[in-house]
């Protein structure tokens, strides 16, 4: 592997996040500068905007599941504002990409504060979400529904 190989496959999976937002018929865009937005997703005709914090793992394999790490910030989770964020969380496995989990900002925040998914260390919310046949579970708390739950981003066909 490269030295920077995060960098490539942090990249590679914004990049596949952004190209199921363009099929889905919602335009994209990278802000110039990252602070906490990786893309904003855009409806053109009604302006609609949605913020998007891709997160992006390769596999750890298991017998029967495999698993994804990923860090949030916990001050970016709280971090209230009029448009809330969408988390996307994308694993590398067995050279290709699984189907990704959608869950948006105050979701999460709440699984946190009331579920207690995950661990924090050094101001990070570590989730570990174990993935097995459409089942993904993360702190023994079963977060199916949010598999590819693009119900925020309505396939556009005009």
């Amino acid at each position: 592997m490269k030295k920077n190989y995060h960098l490539y496959l942090g990249k590679a999976g914004h990049l596949t996040v952004m190209s199921e937002f363009l099929t889905r018929g919602w335009n994209v865009a990278i802000p110039e500068v990252d602070i906490g937005d990786d893309i904003f997703v855009v409806q053109d005709d009604s302006g609609t905007l949605r913020r998007v914090q891709v997160k992006t793992s390769t596999s750890i394999a298991g017998q029967k599941s495999y698993k994804g790490q990923f860090n949030v910030p916990i001050s970016q989770l709280r971090n209230n504002s009029n448009v809330p964020v969408h988390y996307v969380f994308i694993v590398r496995h067995n050279n290709s990409w699984n189907v990704p989990l959608i869950i948006r900002q105050d979701y999460l925040l709440d699984l946190w504060e009331n579920n207690k998914i995950g661990s924090v260390n050094r101001g990070q919310l570590n989730l570990h979400f174990t993935y097995a046949v459409e089942k993904v579970k993360c702190s023994k708390i079963d977060l199916s529904k949010y598999i590819a739950d693009f119900s925020d981003f309505p396939i556009i066909d005009e």
